[in-house]
């Protein structure tokens, strides 16, 4: 796992010694991403950078990657991610007459790229299962590729200027470079309050992300976009029996192919169906004995308060497991205090970059992580489950399933939406950003096809899920990366194998639910596995903290925000409707999006035009 980062420039010959100066500065941003060794590349309008993590060939692997051909270099890559089917390529590649010189995934795709993408990139992309986002600068033909994983695991962020493009794994490693400029516009503002993933607004006006299953294409004529993967309809036509078998067969496969490494490795395990299982087949197929680890609050257990998204706490389900299975076990246990250090606070902003915060859920991860990092460099964690098998509360309610949004938008911004100055409420039109996103997301739904279409409810259960995978997720899987690279720690997510995607998403919803509840395909695909009591616990969403004393800190840090007429976010917000916000305790929760959208307005040095 990696950072990556670079800039092109059609116009420039970026050997001199500022352009130089400009690639090490934005190199240096992706330290924390790449701790163990750093790499340069530069070449009259290209120049790559890379910050490296050492998971596979810890010796070999060194970036950026050159495939020579006569004596020169033909194509140079750099690449963050994991492709976990190297080997079966390299055997492909070998057959085909190539020799490699290291034992690393990375000279694997840059091969591939030769052997298959010459004339189709997509065709090279297609061949590989994995989670990525890399580089790939072709010096004959002067091109370069930016390319992410088909789900988006990985992040990636291009800047296009007059003359070429700026891209990175980070807004911060572009924004490094002078030619970014740091502006947040009303579209801006409009995705920072909104719970929705919109790959064309990364919150800084000009800079865009690369869009899962995507290739962007660089050249000196423009900018070009390629999809080389998407989700469609399949047909499916298996019964319950073996699409239960089927997905067993994949997860087995591609838990697999997840555990190599040559360093140590561990899973996430909160007691749920999703983490259970992964642990429990990670045990089952590795040779050393699996690390598990889980996040716990000081009083928890003890106090704990069930509601509709945590009937049930945690702790006594991970201890249940991890002796089934017989797991080498860590519970990591936090208190508010902890969750609400300014220093904290200010490191998991660092790692996200942008003002999407997820609160002490932010916080509680990063801790998490950091602790793991003493003992473990990759784990597998259990994110996509719930989007890819049912498993919210979201998917089982009538009225979220038919309103006509997204399903989990509620007041969720509509309460946030509340405090802000009524002005800039009706200049944004936050409910009309919301429905153009929502109608571009159905028109990209592929359409239901067999007996199951002329069904309503399939059809509006293939449109859910379509959301949850493509406008939901993402915000998860952005969020697991960066609080995790930030501490040098790879994440690894099985449930976002392709195939296992493909082949669920196309299942009909009668077969998701065939037993009257959640996630019914992976609960009898693994029952076999888990203790009973994990295997019929009700979903229970990832805790949060129950504890006055991080209520009263959020109460007294908004309370001087809204003191503070010199704030930052002080234009946008209205006082006396963002008071009536902090005095609805069930709402005080969401008002740590504004205090994050303070932070980095400042720290960020953040120029705002609306």
């Amino acid at each position: 796992m990696c950072g990556i980062c670079g800039w092109i420039d059609f116009d420039r010959d970026l050997r001199s010694p500022d352009a130089r100066r400009e690639l090490a500065h934005m190199t240096a941003t992706m330290a924390y991403r790449g701790p163990d060794d750093e790499g340069t590349w530069i070449d009259g309008p290209a120049a790559l950078g890379h910050r490296r993590l050492a998971v596979i060939d810890l010796e070999g692997g060194r970036q950026p990657m050159t495939l020579q051909e006569d004596g020169r270099p033909a194509l140079v890559l750099v690449y963050g991610g994991e492709t976990y089917n190297y080997r079966e390529l390299r055997q492909r590649l070998v057959a085909l007459g190539h020799r490699f010189d290291t034992s690393s995934d990375t000279e694997v795709v840059l091969h591939a790229h030769r052997e298959w993408g010459c004339r189709d990139p997509c065709t090279a992309v297609g061949e590989l299962n994995g989670m990525f986002a890399y580089a790939l600068w072709d010096t004959a033909k002067r091109e370069l590729l930016l390319v992410r994983d088909r789900l988006g695991i990985k992040p990636l962020y291009y800047y296009p200027t007059q003359h070429g493009v700026l891209f990175g794994s980070e807004p911060k490693a572009i924004l490094a470079n002078g030619l970014a400029e740091r502006i947040m516009d009303a579209d801006g503002l409009r995705r920072t309050l909104s719970f929705v993933a919109d790959p064309h607004n990364t919150v800084f006006r000009g800079m865009r992300e690369v869009r899962p299953g995507h290739i962007v294409r660089v050249t000196c004529d423009g900018i070009q976009q390629m999809t080389y993967w998407q989700l469609t309809d399949s047909g499916h036509t298996d019964d319950v029996p073996t699409t239960v078998r089927r997905v067993r067969e994949l997860l087995e496969d591609t838990v697999q192919r997840q555990l190599i490494a040559d360093v140590p490795l561990g899973t996430l395990l909160s007691g749920g169906l999703d983490s259970s299982a992964l642990t429990a087949l990670a045990a089952r197929f590795s040779d050393e004995r699996i690390r598990s680890f889980a996040v716990d609050f000081a009083g928890y257990t003890e106090n704990f308060i069930p509601g509709p998204w945590h009937p049930t706490p945690d702790g006594p389900y991970v201890h249940e497991v991890a002796k089934s299975v017989g797991t080498d076990h860590t519970d990591i246990t936090l208190s508010a205090h902890e969750l609400m250090d300014p220093n904290v606070r200010a490191a998991t902003l660092h790692a996200r970059d942008l003002p999407l915060t997820m609160g002490d859920f932010d916080s509680s991860l990063y801790l998490l992580v950091q602790a793991i990092g003493q003992h473990s460099t990759v784990v597998l964690s259990g994110e996509a489950a719930d989007e890819l098998f049912g498993g919210y509360l979201w998917f089982h309610d009538p009225a979220h399933v038919q309103r006509n949004t997204f399903p989990w938008i509620e007041d969720r911004g509509d309460i946030v939406w509340r405090s802000l100055d009524h002005g800039l409420v009706e200049k944004l039109d936050l409910p009309g950003y919301l429905d153009e996103q929502y109608r571009w997301a159905l028109s990209e739904v592929p359409t239901l096809t067999g007996p199951a279409s002329t069904d309503p409810q399939e059809r509006r259960m293939r449109e859910v899920c379509y959301l949850f995978l493509t406008r939901y997720l993402p915000r998860l899987l952005d969020r697991k990366d960066r609080m995790s690279m930030a501490l040098g720690l790879e994440v690894r997510v099985p449930y976002c194998d392709h195939r296992l995607v493909e082949y669920v998403f196309g299942t009909p919803w009668a077969h998701k639910t065939f037993d009257g509840r959640e996630k019914s395909l992976l609960r009898a695909a693994t029952a076999d596995l888990l203790p009973q009591s994990v295997v019929q616990r009700v979903k229970s969403a990832f805790p949060g903290i129950q504890d006055a004393a991080y209520d009263r800190m959020l109460r007294t840090r908004f309370t001087a925000l809204l003191n503070d007429r010199n704030a930052a976010v002080a234009p946008l917000l209205s006082v006396d409707r963002s008071r009536a916000l902090l005095n609805a305790t069930d709402n005080l929760r969401r008002v740590e999006r504004i205090l994050t959208l303070q932070d980095f307005l400042t720290d960020y040095n953040v120029s705002l035009t609306i």
